[in-house]
């Protein structure tokens, strides 16, 4: 029994330190001496036991907990490690010497040597304490702070390198997106080293690309004076700069589309990329407030015809194969027609395709497709694929139809068929360079997104059958030479499909706008909201863009 009572009292200050390094407490009579008094302290102080350090301390002063949780919050610590290395052990007045490590919300970890003043008062050892136990420097009137600055934020630039994130156009700010002071949401959603109220991307690239952008703040931790004047600087983490951003955009092409909306009436937008690869050179939308260009899903109307004339053409169905378009017909009970009832008789495909006729797609589709054949020609053109263009952007969504009839309006666009403007335009670059190409409006590999938010990789570009290129070639020219769109001024070599897509009910239901097309190196695709026909409201928009951008 006498020896444990002396192993016991040899206790060595090297275990307390272990112990306290650990978290762990050890209940030691108060007459145990300075190093177990500290190491005491020190864990108390770790665990942020304020009234149990106080107890520990001779005279401790009234706001003893406060100044201690006045220095956890200006320095925004989130974890703090003490580690008591050595205890003198002669005389009634010793020091404690320990390292505290402190982990700051900027996601820096401060580390620096601290000392505990030890005197025997009553027969105990007790923490004579004053400000330089929080850290040997500091004095009365003086406290600990960190100081933080962010670098100037990087640019975003068009795909010349000029900026454009200080751009005048609207539509060019609704992509780049504005900031703002982030929040206590926005502060957990983002992590260190932001804070509430640091400048942030709320929205667009700005908010998609926020780290990259904005770089690290460089920090100082100080001791500041009464009224907040630095006087020291104790310790500097550097920063570092953000990285700048440069889009596919083409000014040329941004300022055209602009001009083309200009006159506009009625919510509309209009989206053009580059066929050969994938990159988008022009968003634009008016109003503002909503990217409708990659956000908006309506229904295609007759613009999907592109799709169904090539799951035909791969079917075997040629240009000039004889086809029937009436004025109407009955498909599993369900009335279709085409636009103010025009009844062609029996035409080439070429020229059925040119005039929009909605009832021979209704027909063939049914006659000559199935709806998993239909489904698997939309996916070819990106229907059902993530679009990882750099900011948000819907999928194109085909649905299985539940019935012939449904199978039969979804041929050319309606029902539950749905696509942005975005999609569409890159369902007319499919045919104009052979090859569908997920469009996009950065280097995502360079801007370091590889998946959507949902991580979804991009789809990887996938040529077309060559007689479906060959036949749609035929095929959208003719809607602009001899078809629906016949009455546009357009440039010469254009190539397209109008649409004229229904939605909400009744009789004669309101119905949106379309054009898509294609002119050399670049398609695009326009939607006017409530519009009426394509050929009347979004053809010679597209017409306006393309006389302007080329």
């Amino acid at each position: 029994m006498r020896r444990s009572r002396v192993a016991l009292a040899v206790i060595s200050t090297t275990t307390v330190a272990a112990l306290v390094g650990a978290g762990v407490v050890w209940h030691l009579r108060d007459d145990d001496g300075p190093g177990a008094t500290a190491g005491r302290y020190l864990a108390a102080w770790q665990r942020g036991d304020f009234a149990a350090m106080s107890a520990l301390v001779s005279r401790p002063p009234a706001d003893f907990a406060a100044q201690h949780t006045r220095m956890r919050d200006d320095l925004g610590v989130t974890r703090w490690r003490f580690r008591q290395d050595s205890t003198g052990d002669k005389g009634d007045s010793v020091l404690s010497v320990f390292t505290a490590e402190l982990a700051l919300r900027g996601g820096e970890t401060w580390r620096y040597d601290g000392r505990l003043r030890l005197i025997r008062s009553d027969g105990k050892w007790r923490v004579a304490w004053s400000p330089t136990a929080l850290h040997p420097e500091l004095g009365e009137g003086r406290r600990l702070r960190v100081a933080r600055s962010w670098p100037d934020r990087a640019t975003v630039s068009a795909a010349d390198g000029s900026p454009i994130d200080d751009s005048t156009s609207g539509s060019v700010q609704q992509l780049v997106g504005p900031l703002a002071a982030a929040t206590a949401a926005d502060v957990k959603r983002l992590g260190p080293p932001y804070l509430v109220g640091d400048q942030i991307g709320s929205d667009g690239l700005q908010r998609q690309y926020e780290r990259r952008l904005a770089g690290t703040p460089a920090e100082a931790v100080q001791i500041v004076d009464a009224r907040g004047n630095p006087v020291r600087t104790l310790q500097r983490f550097g920063g570092k700069a953000g990285t700048p951003l440069r889009t596919t955009l083409d000014p040329d092409a941004q300022e055209a589309a602009g001009r083309a909306l200009s006159d506009v009436d009625r919510p509309a937008s209009l989206v053009a990329l580059r066929p050969s690869t994938g990159e988008i050179v022009a968003v634009a939308n008016k109003p503002g407030g909503y990217n409708r260009a990659l956000l908006g899903r309506y229904p295609p109307g007759s613009t999907f015809k592109v799709i169904t004339a090539s799951a035909l053409v791969a079917d075997g169905l040629g240009p000039q194969t004889p086809v029937g378009c009436p004025a109407t017909t009955n498909v599993g009970g369900r009335s279709f027609k085409n636009y103010q009832h025009e009844d062609f008789g029996t035409v080439p495909f070429r020229e059925a395709f040119a005039h929009s006729c909605n009832t021979t797609f209704a027909r063939l589709a049914v006659d000559r497709l199935s709806e998993r054949r239909v489904s698997q020609v939309a996916a070819m053109f990106g229907f059902g694929a993530p679009i990882i263009a750099g900011v948000p952007a819907v999928r194109a969504s085909f649905p299985k139809p539940k019935d012939p009839a449904e199978f039969a309006s979804a041929s050319f666009g309606q029902g539950a068929v749905l696509a942005s403007p975005l999609n569409m335009a890159s369902v007319a670059a499919a045919i104009a360079g052979g090859t569908w190409r997920s469009p996009r409006l950065v280097d995502t590999r360079l801007a370091g997104q590889a998946a959507d938010a949902g991580g979804h990789a991009p789809q990887a570009p996938h040529r077309l059958e060559p007689g479906v290129v060959r036949a749609l070639r035929d095929l959208m020219p003719a809607v602009v030479s001899e078809g629906t769109a016949a009455q546009v001024d357009f440039p010469p070599g254009v190539a397209g499909k109008t649409g004229t897509a229904e939605y909400g009910s009744g009789e004669d239901p309101p119905t949106h706008a379309w054009f898509i097309g294609y002119r050399g190196d670049l398609a695009f695709a326009v939607i006017v909201e409530g519009g009426g026909t394509g050929a009347e409201a979004a053809a010679p928009i597209a017409a306006r863009f393309l006389r302007a951008a080329l």
